[in-house]
């Protein structure tokens, strides 16, 4: 598992959100997962790849997983998204289909551009990434302690899955933890 780098440069101790979120996915009958590659879904990623109940999908962009996951939703699954902020400008487009299919969307958006950011360049896209997703129609959710965050994307998959919402979860970069390269 990976841990988040502390503020002083020195790794902290593995998170056990991840294990948490986990279970809280499962028991919301989630038996789908895409994502394209994230640093802060490391953990996550690798749980769900571990699950031999769940059918885990690499994108090569981050609409694709929209798709995927309403194909998903077709063939009887629930799925979950995973992608960074930055991959929320890759999707607006491709919003519409969850919205004007009434399919369920449940993603989790890792958070850059925000607490002890180093790269300048995830700053704009962090600025737009709740706007944005509300602009299209998305429910937005944002979690910012582990505590809050397994309660809320429980909601999240509720409001998802049980009433054919389009809910994205929004993981505070400061739950993360700081990057350091």
């Amino acid at each position: 598992m990976v841990g988040a780098v502390a503020e002083g440069g020195a790794s902290a101790a593995p998170a056990a959100w991840p294990g948490e979120l986990h279970r809280v996915l499962k028991g919301a009958g989630v038996g789908h997962m895409s994502y394209v590659p994230d640093a802060g879904h490391t953990a996550l990623i690798r749980l769900l790849e571990a699950d031999p109940d769940v059918v885990c999908n690499v994108l090569t962009t981050e609409e694709e997983g929209i798709a995927v996951a309403a194909g998903a939703w077709l063939g009887g699954q629930r799925s979950v998204l995973l992608m960074q902020s930055s991959g929320v400008g890759n999707c607006i487009n491709m919003l519409s289909l969850p919205a004007i299919g009434r399919f369920p969307l449940l993603m989790l958006v890792t958070m850059r551009g925000e607490w002890a950011e180093f790269n300048p360049w995830q700053v704009p896209m962090s600025r737009a990434t709740q706007p944005t997703l509300e602009a299209m129609g998305v429910r937005v959710m944002r979690a910012e302690t582990p505590e809050d965050l397994v309660e809320t994307v429980g909601a999240a998959a509720a409001l998802a899955y049980e009433a054919d919402g389009q809910v994205a979860v929004l993981l505070g970069q400061r739950l993360l933890g700081r990057k350091k390269w």
